[in-house]
């Protein structure tokens, strides 16, 4: 499928007509941490956009080195009492910090949404799971995702992994990775983690993946709704609902693992029913 705008851009649209339907609350604290600061899952930095009324929302840290000062920039601004909305539009354009501080944005206002709507939410279902691995599959995963291999152990599938991080590639030389997407053609089923928004190249991969029967986005940045994903193909977005935004901001400020401060989030495309119906 062919789209005038990335995927981003789509995000930011979906969360500004949420604005449109609900009232959002004003930015109460925005943590951004300095570059090489503890991140508390386990792995990565995250930034935490906390709204008043305990919803958040997470961005992981994806800084290269050029856009340093232009991040420096945002580490230094207020954001308290702003409207997580204006951000959108005052960081729309391209580039790595935009991105960053546009996702917390969008899944701040999703997760406020989810916090005061009835809408049921999936809690219990295992996104990874559901891709249903068997033999004979060939499996991209697009960004390095450690828990995914222990699906693999059990079944004869082959695994190619895209990564943009040279140093991941030298560092474990027995795996079969890649810096071209094309290798994603022909897989069965695709897992891309979340990081895949912030360095925009979502729609390039997906262009490779044709031929999939599934496609899973997954990880802890995603706790926002699916529906640009759900256009673009993507059957699954498995991510974190933040049941408590001041503990996880504390937590991670801290450097502290995430524990019951957050729990996963699935969203199943064949069951979703859209919140902007």
């Amino acid at each position: 499928m062919n789209h005038n705008t990335n995927i981003m851009a789509e995000m930011r649209e979906m969360a500004l007509s949420l604005g449109c339907i609900y009232p959002i609350p004003v930015i109460e604290e925005f943590y951004i941490p300095v570059p090489g600061a503890p991140g508390g899952h386990g792995h990565g930095e995250f930034l935490v956009m906390l709204l008043e009324g305990g919803a958040a929302g997470i961005s992981y840290l994806l800084l290269p080195e050029s856009h340093v000062e232009e991040y420096r920039s945002i580490r230094n601004a207020s954001f308290a009492g702003k409207s997580p909305l204006d951000l959108l539009s005052e960081y729309s354009g391209d580039g790595p910090v935009n991105a960053m501080v546009s996702l917390a944005a969008v899944n701040a206002i999703c997760q406020h949404v989810m916090r005061t709507t009835p809408e049921p939410l999936d809690h219990a279902s295992d996104s990874l799971g559901l891709m249903d691995i068997v033999d004979g599959d060939r499996v991209g995963m697009v960004g390095y995702f450690a828990p995914l291999m222990k699906y693999l152990d059990a079944v004869k599938a082959e695994l190619v992994i895209i990564e943009k991080d040279e140093a991941l590639m030298k560092k474990n030389p027995g795996l079969p990775i890649t810096m071209d997407p094309a290798a994603l053609r022909g897989c069965t089923k695709v897992l891309c983690t979340s990081t895949i928004l912030l360095n925009n190249t979502l729609d390039e991969v997906l262009g490779h993946c044709a031929g999939a029967s599934h496609i899973t986005v997954l990880g802890p940045t995603a706790g926002f709704y699916p529906d640009p994903l759900f256009r673009r193909g993507v059957h699954v977005l498995g991510g974190r609902y933040v049941v408590d935004g001041g503990l996880l901001l504390s937590r991670i400020r801290n450097g502290e693992r995430w524990g019951d401060a957050t729990k996963k989030l699935c969203f199943r495309k064949d069951r979703y029913t859209s919140i902007l119906r």
